[in-house]
């Protein structure tokens, strides 16, 4: 018998096998989407409310206002990137705060329960909306208090409001001249569009949970990471912060207003340099001071006794 023909009944065993492989995992995959399509339509009447609503140009953010403090001053939250509810993700900081300050939590369009925009995603706008909250809420003054990529857009807002600014408090925050690799987001994007990581949480829940956060919380948050992670709006935020990091390069903090930056201390995910930049920043400052708190880069999740401690001492 010719070689070939004792070949063909394999190969056509190899070919069909390969093509129920593949029809196997494409529905596989469709299995997957479709679900994650249902539980997020299933998931809306579950995510409860907080805050309130403000118009604010093409949309509504929310915002949630704690405390009455004892004192006059009042707390202005900025979150980091891609933070699914900032009203949630800052509860430990707030329940520290809001026993002597007034405490605001602004979430931008496309974060927590605000609404997405048609706006551009640049540093002048995240200021401008921001702006546009205190002056409805008429906050005249207030010390700003920012993680992560607050740092870029709170160094934009303290050049662009000066007058209504009392500090400027950084939580591991963001620095101009720290290496930026570029926003990249096409395999998260996958992730989250596709239903893959419903999944990966759904297998390995605790790898979600932070810190000491109860389990009502828990599922908030995970409500609304399932809802925001990769949304438009936040991609597009994402895609500017190619040209925020870049302008931020032209400006310093002012002379004359008090800054206090918490920085995680060196570990196996910070930054070569992190604390040196930091240092940086505040050279120039006439009350400026930077203080290393072991812990991850989200200081405020186990961080947060200590972190408004330092900053009751740094203002009186």
């Amino acid at each position: 018998m010719n070689k070939n023909k004792r070949n063909k009944p394999i190969l056509k065993f190899l070919k069909i096998g390969a093509l129920s492989l593949i029809g196997l995992i494409v529905i596989a995959f469709g299995s997957i989407y479709v679900a994650h399509q249902i539980s997020l339509k299933n998931e809306e009447s579950k995510i409860e409310s907080y805050g309130q609503k403000i118009d604010v140009f093409d949309g509504t953010m929310n915002v949630l206002v704690e405390g009455k403090g004892k004192g006059k001053e009042t707390v202005v939250l900025l979150t980091g990137y891609g933070t699914a509810s900032p009203g949630l993700d800052f509860k430990p900081l707030i329940k520290e705060l809001k026993t002597k300050y007034k405490v605001v939590v602004i979430e931008p369009f496309g974060y927590g329960l605000s609404s997405q925009t048609k706006r551009e995603r640049t540093a002048e706008n995240m200021v401008e909306e921001i702006h546009a909250v205190t002056e409805k809420l008429k906050l005249d003054s207030f010390i700003l208090m920012g993680h992560s990529i607050a740092g870029i857009y709170g160094l934009n807002y303290v050049n662009t409001y000066p007058e209504n600014v009392e500090a400027f408090v950084g939580i591991d925050s963001s620095t101009p001249n720290q290496p930026w690799p570029g926003f990249k987001d096409a395999f998260p994007n996958f992730l989250q569009k596709s239903g893959i990581f419903r999944l990966m949480v759904k297998l390995n829940p605790e790898s979600f949970k932070v810190g000491d956060m109860d389990d009502a919380t828990f599922e908030q948050i995970r409500l609304l990471t399932m809802k925001n992670m990769s949304n438009e709006t936040m991609r597009k935020e994402g895609y500017a912060l190619d040209q925020s990091f870049e302008s931020a390069k032209k400006l310093s903090f002012p002379k004359e207003l008090p800054v206090l930056l918490f920085v995680a201390e060196k570990n196996e995910s910070t930054l070569d340099g992190w604390l040196e930049l930091h240092q940086e920043q505040i050279a120039h400052s006439v009350k400026g001071e930077v203080i290393e708190l072991p812990g991850t880069h989200y200081l405020h999740h186990t961080q947060s006794k200590q972190i408004v401690k330092d900053l009751n001492q740094f203002l009186n």
